[in-house]
């Protein structure tokens, strides 16, 4: 395939006639994911206080048995889906790569090219596969959310288990709400009554439709919500903070 090279404005990053504060997005965008995924890397690698009673960190779901950190076996998974998502490859691209840094701002490149050249050109491919192995991720995600409730046999209510039933509900937003996901429930159709299973892709799509309404909200919140689960897991097994019991 011939790659189509593509002039991006005067040279120079940042060069533009915009006149407002169009560098902020980027750099609190930047920041925010710098922090986040050096903590995640963190508490991938940490291999320990991802327990305290019914909890588990959702980095070290479902669990595995091995003499490294557990999360190492299963982590990349849904880091995987979330470094090929195409919401997150457009906050990345701009915040980390600047390119472009924003709409109408020149980056530092003289000419661009898009995703045609592999790496870049296999992130669709990977998200879908991905997609399809957080899937299962979530469903484990779910049995601990449920086991959040469960405290030595019987029904109680933890200030963790509402902070892991949150998680669990966001990530639910966040995977199912996935551009890819649309595309295959309802993609390469003209007409929904006129293809095999029209009416229930139909109701697929339009259910997907809504959560991918609202994907950079879901993208953002479950980043946020995975990081403060662990950490709330890791402090209370730490002996730092005490669970209080709502029920």
């Amino acid at each position: 395939m011939a790659v189509r090279e593509a002039h991006v404005g005067l040279p120079g990053i940042g060069a533009t006639e915009r006149v407002d504060r169009w560098w902020v997005e980027p750099l609190v965008t930047g920041i925010a994911l710098v922090v986040l995924v050096a903590y995640s890397t963190y508490a991938v690698f940490a291999g320990s206080d991802y327990r305290y009673g019914p909890y588990i960190s959702p980095f070290y779901s479902p669990y595995f048995n091995v003499p490294i950190s557990p999360a190492i076996v299963v982590a990349w998974i849904p880091g995987l889906f979330r470094i090929s998502c195409y919401y997150y490859r457009k906050a990345y691209y701009r915040a980390l790569f600047l390119s472009p840094p924003a709409c109408a701002v020149s980056e530092p490149r003289r000419t661009y090219t898009g995703e045609l050249r592999p790496p870049l050109s296999w992130l669709p491919m990977v998200h879908r596969w991905a997609l399809y192995a957080s899937i299962v991720v979530l469903a484990f995600l779910w049995a601990d959310a449920v086991r959040a409730f469960d405290f030595d046999g019987h029904f109680g209510i933890g200030l963790g288990s509402l902070i892991l039933l949150a998680n669990v509900v966001l990530l639910t937003g966040f995977t199912f709400g996935c551009h890819a996901l649309r595309s295959l429930v309802g993609g390469n159709v003209r007409c929904f009554s006129c293809a095999p299973l029209g009416q229930a892709r139909r109701r697929m799509w339009l259910g997907v439709s809504l959560f991918n309404s609202r994907h950079q909200f879901y993208a953002w919140t479950s980043l946020f919500s995975v990081v403060i689960a662990d950490l709330y897991v890791r402090l209370c097994a730490a002996g730092v903070i005490t669970d209080p019991r709502l029920f």
